[in-house]
């Protein structure tokens, strides 16, 4: 569901959607966790591999930025497709993240 590469990059390989939201919620804390122990101070999340996404999947990219920001870190999405922008853009939440295409 969420694998975390040698680099640090945290990789969602998920659909962000209501069938899985829950456990995608409590696999990316458990990845965020493992990352920020590690030293970590900017989680970035690869989302290249997500194949579907809906509402829920935005949800779930909140909390994981509320669970970073509580511990003094920073989240950062980088490869979202395209379904995932325009959702986020058409519920007016594309400032609260840290895009990138990287």
């Amino acid at each position: 569901m969420i694998r975390r590469d040698t680099d640090g990059i945290l990789r969602v390989e998920a659909p962000m959607t209501l069938e899985n939201s829950c456990l995608l919620l409590l696999a990316g804390e458990t990845a965020l966790q493992t990352a920020l122990q590690a030293g970590d101070k900017e989680c970035i999340l690869e989302l290249s591999g997500v194949a579907g996404v809906d509402s829920s999947g935005l949800a779930v990219l909140l909390a994981w930025q509320r669970f970073c920001r509580a511990r003094d870190a920073w989240l950062c999405l980088a490869g979202a497709p395209e379904n995932l922008r325009s959702l986020a853009d058409l519920y007016g939440l594309n400032p609260l993240f840290e895009w990138t295409r990287a």
